[in-house]
């Protein structure tokens, strides 16, 4: 079992613009989903349970977000 995340972008992130970064490969062995920011790659990292990532899934599917 791996701890290094491997991070991968959506294939509908091809605008360049404000895009996140996550990584599936640590959520068998630590429960967890990081999260982070594609442009500040060496900026902070959100850890989310499964569950709450599907939430903000759902959440961005749904344009419960503001945009800026």
């Amino acid at each position: 079992m791996t701890n290094t995340p491997n991070w991968f972008k959506s294939s509908y992130s091809s605008n360049g613009g404000q895009c996140i970064e996550v990584a599936t490969n640590l959520l068998p062995a630590h429960g967890i989903i990081p999260v982070r920011d594609s442009k500040v790659t060496a900026g902070a990292v959100l850890e989310l349970r499964a569950a709450t990532f599907a939430s903000f899934v759902t959440g961005v599917k749904n344009g419960q977000f503001r945009t800026f």
